[in-house]
């Protein structure tokens, strides 16, 4: 059970340094193809709940939680 819990925890782990990754790759580069439009979906994400007032709130919640 602990094991499964570990491979769990590096999958998760290695997703979120590659989704990271994207987000640099498409600021730094423009449109890369190998991460396709992660920066664009997270703008609109961001864009969609800033209508809703809540965008600064949830920015920060998401970089404190990948900075951690």
């Amino acid at each position: 059970m602990y094991k499964i819990k570990g491979w769990i925890a590096d999958f998760t782990g290695i997703a979120v340094a590659l989704i990271a990754l994207g987000v640099v790759a498409g600021v730094v580069f423009g449109d890369v193809p190998f991460v396709g439009a992660i920066l664009g979906n997270v703008t609109d994400l961001a864009g969609t709940l800033g209508d809703s007032g809540a965008v600064g709130a949830l920015v920060l919640a998401l970089l404190v939680g990948l900075y951690n």
